[in-house]
């Protein structure tokens, strides 16, 4: 399963864009919300162990500050 956060400005702060998908650890296999209430794994048969995988986008870059001259 996979949820993506798109990115927001919450008190000033910026929350990056992110992903976070949620796998079986045995297999691989790409579990659906219905799948997540189960103990074993639909696709293996494995008991469900799951792996969380996040990415997060740079959404901007702060200027530079300090003396450029050396």
């Amino acid at each position: 399963m996979k949820t993506v956060n798109e990115a927001k400005t919450i008190d000033g702060v910026v929350d990056p864009k992110h992903e976070i998908e949620i796998v079986c650890s045995a297999c691989g296999y790409d579990l659906d919300e219905s799948e997540l209430a189960a103990d074993t794994c639909s696709n293996c048969g494995a008991t469900l162990s799951l792996r969380q995988n996040t990415t997060i986008y740079a959404t901007s870059v702060p200027a530079a500050a300090g003396d450029a001259s050396l």
